[in-house]
């Protein structure tokens, strides 16, 4: 049992955070923010990221001047965890929302394209008559849905997969196309692999009393009005209940990193870690700079080699290794990392099951074409699984105004390839053949024509995304997985593997480990 120092010992735990040393492998949000958790109370602390820039999945890229997010692109507002870190940062005049304007289908059989219907949760409609939920599934697929207000309750309790609950209480076509187009273009998975109630809590038990799914979708929406906060129903519509940064989210993480700088962390980029050991108390992380760069506090052995390369000016020098001695270490890398990092200093992690975390591709396209003035497609477009090889379209212009000015008379779009199970159409395509295919498409989605020589600049971007919470077995994996790490003292592992995919899971969930740690160093 961890007990909280008394009010007379402040300068006594002072004194004690300043002889800690923490190392935070990995300059993700998850790192920087466990690291400015252990940094805010004086400890010493040391963080590595492999990549030549902070961010992790977030990032900036520059098109043809324009300079904008080809990562991560907002945050969810839900709890308002990341708006408070924003404003605490002083990055409150940068808030901004998305502009009005909705998402639309594409690949619809027999239809093409058309506006996702409003009133929905995840897709699912409240009233399958609805003029927009009919022109998508059509009569024979209303009547279909329908069944679903008449049959008798004798199956209604606790159905833990999304779509096999959608497919017998309103069929296939709503699952297909409704219900798979937002799944795998908010969770890159199929619908029969989410979870009912972490991606839309309460359905079950709204099913349960109301008699049929759509009045189950319909009475959630209704308690969320009464309760006069929209939170519930807009956290299940593609593309609300989220905020941007003007400037684009990377100016957080540049927040951040100024933040460390002024709590006298020493933060450093290029540095690949190769090995994590324990002995007794004492943590030895074992890294490898592929690139000249600072020496952090207290590695005096390897400052006269560094000055000696960046005297010498050597493009391409060998690697040098350095083991940097510390009291704990928090682990903030990507799932698999994380698992190789930590195989010998915790054994039981390895007995653990790891997630299947697809790879995500971005091609962001700045095109000069007028036919996309008028946003044909509203603020961006799903699409139905199978119909193209791009699973979403973000057409950041007309999405968030600051872009628009950015990009001046040209526009900004996002296509995205990959899901669950499905490995990205342009994995092994070329940056041209890449951005051509991008482009194509662009076109198709949107609607709108456009020919190779509208794209201005392309950039390509890969990602591997954790698995989001909301996929089935995912909070078991979590949890056992954590469990694991939280046996062995001195350690602590965060990020979106373990934490859930959003900001607004990772950031308050890298606090509270960070927390945890420095309890533990400190108090106990």
């Amino acid at each position: 049992m961890t007990s909280e120092p008394s009010p007379a010992e402040p300068s006594d735990l002072a004194a004690r955070a300043a002889e800690k040393h923490v190392v935070v492998v990995g300059g993700g949000i998850g790192g920087l923010i466990a690291a400015r958790e252990c940094a805010k109370v004086g400890m010493r602390v040391t963080v590595l990221e492999e990549a030549d820039a902070l961010g992790g999945a977030i990032r900036r890229v520059e098109l043809d001047g324009v300079v904008v997010d080809a990562g991560a692109e907002s945050y969810a507002t839900r709890g308002g965890t990341v708006r408070a870190l924003v404003e605490e940062l002083g990055l409150a005049d940068r808030i901004v929302a998305p502009r009005a304007g909705g998402a639309w289908l594409a690949g619809i059989p027999g239809v093409g394209a058309a506006p996702l219907p409003v009133g929905g949760i995840l897709g699912i409609p409240a009233n399958p008559f609805q003029e927009d939920v009919r022109r998508i599934i059509g009569w024979s697929g209303v009547w279909r849905a329908y069944l679903d207000r008449v049959r008798p309750p004798l199956t209604i309790g606790h159905q833990l997969s999304l779509g096999r609950l959608v497919a017998s209480r309103m069929g296939a076509k709503v699952r297909d196309r409704l219900v798979a187009p937002v799944t795998t273009g908010v969770y890159s998975a199929s619908p029969d692999d989410v979870d009912v109630d972490v991606a839309a809590p309460g359905l079950n038990a709204a099913l349960t009393r109301v008699g049929s799914l759509s009045g189950a979708v319909q009475a959630l929406r209704e308690d969320a009005a009464a309760k006069a906060t929209g939170v519930q129903a807009a956290a299940h519509a593609p593309g609300a209940a989220v905020e941007g940064l003007s400037g684009g989210m990377s100016v957080l993480v540049d927040a951040l990193a100024d933040d460390l700088t002024g709590f006298d962390a020493a933060v450093r980029t290029g540095v690949r870690v190769r090995s994590v050991r324990k002995a007794g108390e004492i943590w030895t992380v074992e890294a490898e700079v592929s690139s000249v760069a600072p020496v952090a506090e207290g590695i005096a052995e390897t400052d006269a080699l560094v000055a000696e390369l960046q005297t010498a000016e050597i493009a391409e020098a060998e690697p040098v290794i350095e083991e940097l001695v510390a009291d704990a270490v928090i682990i903030a890398t990507p799932e698999s990392a994380a698992r190789e990092l930590l195989a010998v200093a915790v054994p039981a992690l390895t007995k653990t099951e790891a997630a299947s975390s697809p790879e995500i591709e971005i091609v962001t396209l700045l095109i000069d074409e007028p036919g996309l003035d008028d946003a044909p497609r509203g603020t961006g477009v799903l699409t139905v699984p199978g119909s193209h090889t791009a699973k979403a379209l973000t057409h950041s212009t007309a999405k968030w105004a600051w872009v628009r000015e950015a990009a001046g008379a040209r526009h900004l779009v996002r296509v995205s390839f990959g899901a669950q199970g499905e490995p990205a159409a342009t994995t092994e395509l070329s940056d041209a053949a890449a951005a051509d295919l991008a482009r194509s498409e662009a076109a198709a989605m949107l609607g709108v024509a456009l020919a190779p020589e509208s794209v201005v600049a392309a950039h390509r971007g890969s990602f591997v995304q954790s698995q989001p919470a909301s996929i089935i077995g995912s909070g078991e994996r979590r949890t056992a997985a954590r469990a694991a790490i939280h046996a062995v003292p001195g350690v602590a592992a965060v990020g979106a593997w373990l934490a859930g995919t959003g900001l607004a899971q990772v950031i308050p969930d890298a606090r509270d480990e960070a927390d945890r740690l420095r309890r533990a160093l400190l108090w106990e």
